[in-house]
């Protein structure tokens, strides 16, 4: 049997690790890798056309699977290119790994062509972040990023000089056994003791969950019953927690609806599930607070807390369910249930009057209507900005839908490439992804990803030949808008020309059939639909100081705008409110 060199046991270790695809652009000092990767039956290279896109798709990739995924990028501006989308994934808890191949080892710290330092340049988007400057490291140092990777949840980036790949690898290395998995952490008995004992004595509680409250809905469920508590969510929670919720009441957070701000700052005990909550001036300041993290170090970033407990959402809530006494005042609840049904009432009306007719069409018509069509365990990528409004007014979660967005990170361009890693892993599953025209255009080239390996993803293209939610932050701050504005061709066209399906939509009357063609389609597909720059509409009583990076700092509801099934959602839970 021929030995193995450096990148040879380098691919194998990531098949071990369970990692299916490798995400990048060939080049230079990677070839060995790729090289490699041509060898080796059980791993495939994806050529994307920029490494953003590649390190978009692997973020992707992960978070759908909750496994490891991969990304590469040659030396210098190569693998630079990947670092947006690793800090997409870092912070988004994506256990990924990036190899960053680097100039020759000789040549290193003497302005060699190409030259960078990644051991420095992704020092703030990892967990790990080491070179291998000697073949002798191997395999331990690759094993110990993976494991920082599934382990901690998020990046790591191992750097290695293309000539160092090239080499044979030590012989008798030690290979042990890899952690592929995360366990559950449960807190101590003394933490959830204290945070019973708070629970009884408050007379209102009030849960608000994040995305770590996944796999915890029915204990989440079963709490809220126990306390009579209602349920508020932040954006990456509304997919894990908002279907089959009888204690709904919306989202906070300057894209929210609904009584969610009113229940986190009218009760007298706020208990924070799996979430990160950014923007501290939602959360209030007067009453208590109990923050639930798996990660200890986001524990109080945002607010004082009263407790805070080191565990995960479910297992924190398993241990705590049988202990905390039933509460029989209704009161709060009921209160709060309908004053989120009468918000949703109030906000819908604008968007009920004539959307079928408006031209150009409104782009909450099109989120409304992409809703119904799309299937019951469809992928949904969102791209920054006003499409982060529309999904999160009008994305019905059930608990087999996915979302994922640059919710923490906040990137534009990032729908498309995390399309790409959605599809790549289940090919029969329908992935859709909700693109804004400036997002779109950004990373426009890895369209032709999708064609060249016939990819079926879905591209809906909010197309308003704006940067809008950049005009809407412009309005808010008193300031005109100014270099928002884009001149688009035809997307569709262009997606023609490409070689998928691409169709030009507006007209609403024209919406729902181009969808369902589209749908119907075996292969990528693009559908341009010309929305409406203005849809948005700013309550009057908004002014310029209160809203700065997504902070609101005076007011409970910044966006207006229809909220889609929601409202029949939150009149079926008031069913539940006894009559006087």
């Amino acid at each position: 049997m021929a030995k193995q060199n450096v990148s040879e046991q380098f691919v194998d270790i990531l098949v071990r690790a369970g990692v299916k695809r490798l995400y990048g652009v060939v080049g230079d000092s990677l070839n060995p890798v790729v090289d490699a990767i041509r060898r080796n039956a059980a791993i495939e290279w994806v050529q994307v056309r920029h490494e953003e896109a590649a390190a978009f798709a692997a973020g992707a990739e992960a978070q759908v699977t909750g496994s490891l995924a991969a990304c590469a990028g040659s030396c210098g501006p190569g693998n630079l290119h990947l670092i947006n989308g690793l800090y997409d994934a870092h912070r988004s808890m994506a256990p990924v790994l990036a190899l960053a191949s680097h100039i020759p080892s000789s040549e290193i710290g003497l302005g060699y062509f190409q030259e960078t330092h990644p051991e420095l340049l992704f020092q703030e988007c990892s967990h790990y972040n080491e070179m291998i400057s000697n073949p002798q490291q191997m395999p331990r140092l690759l094993q110990t990023a993976i494991q920082h990777a599934i382990g901690r949840g998020g990046v790591s980036v191992v750097s290695m000089p293309g000539d160092i790949a090239g080499q044979p690898a030590p012989e008798k290395s030690v290979e042990h056994a890899l952690v592929t998995s995360r366990p559950s952490v449960k807190p101590g008995d003394e933490e959830i003791d204290k945070l019973c004992r708070m629970i009884d004595k408050a007379e209102r509680v009030t849960l608000f969950c994040g995305s770590g409250t996944a796999g915890a809905h029915a204990e989440v469920m079963e709490f809220a019953e126990r306390v009579k508590a209602p349920v508020g969510h932040a954006l990456r929670g509304k997919e894990w927690i908002q279907y089959d919720n009888p204690y709904d009441v919306g989202m906070s957070g300057l894209l929210g609806y609904g009584a969610a701000y009113e229940a986190t700052n009218e009760c007298d005990l706020l208990i924070l599930l799996g979430t990160d909550f950014p923007y501290n001036a939602f959360l209030p300041t007067d009453v208590k607070i109990v923050q639930v993290d798996v990660r200890p170090e986001h524990l109080g970033r945002r607010s004082k807390l009263d407790l805070a407990v080191w565990g995960d959402v479910r297992e924190t809530l398993r241990a705590l369910n049988p202990r905390v006494k039933v509460k029989t005042d209704r009161k709060f609840l009921d209160r709060m249930l309908k004053k989120h049904a009468d918000a949703l009432e109030g906000v819908v009306k604008a968007y009920t009057r004539k959307v079928e007719k408006h031209i150009p069409i409104h782009p909450e018509y099109v989120a409304s209507v992409l809703d119904e069509l799309a299937d019951d365990d469809a992928v949904f990528t969102v791209d920054t900005g006003m499409c982060n409004v529309w999904a999160a007014r009008y994305l019905t979660p059930n608990g087999k839908r996915r979302v994922i967005g640059s919710f923490s990170h906040g990137s534009m361009a990032n729908a498309l490439p995390q399309a790409i890693g959605a599809q790549f892993t289940d090919r029969n599953r329908q992935v859709v992804s909700m693109s804004g025209d400036g997002g779109f255009t950004m990373l426009m080239g890895d369209f032709l990803t999708l064609v060249q390996y016939d990819l079926p993803v879905k591209v809906v293209l909010f197309n308003n030949s704006s940067l809008g939610m950049v005009e809407l932050e412009m309005l808010v701050a008193g300031l005109p808008s100014f270099g928002t504005a884009n001149k688009n061709p035809d997307f569709a066209a262009i997606a023609r020309a490409a070689g998928a399906y691409g169709v030009r939509v507006e007209k609403p009357k024209q919406l729902a059939g181009a969808l369902k063609d589209a749908f119907k389609h075996k292969g990528p597909a693009l559908v341009d639909v010309v929305t409406d720059p203005n849809a948005l509409s700013i309550p009057p009583k908004i002014s310029a100081d209160m809203v700065t990076g997504f902070a609101l700092s005076a007011s409970k509801i910044v966006l207006d705008g229809g909220v889609g099934k929601m409202l029949q959602m939150a009149r079926s839970n008031l069913r539940n409110v006894p009559r006087p």
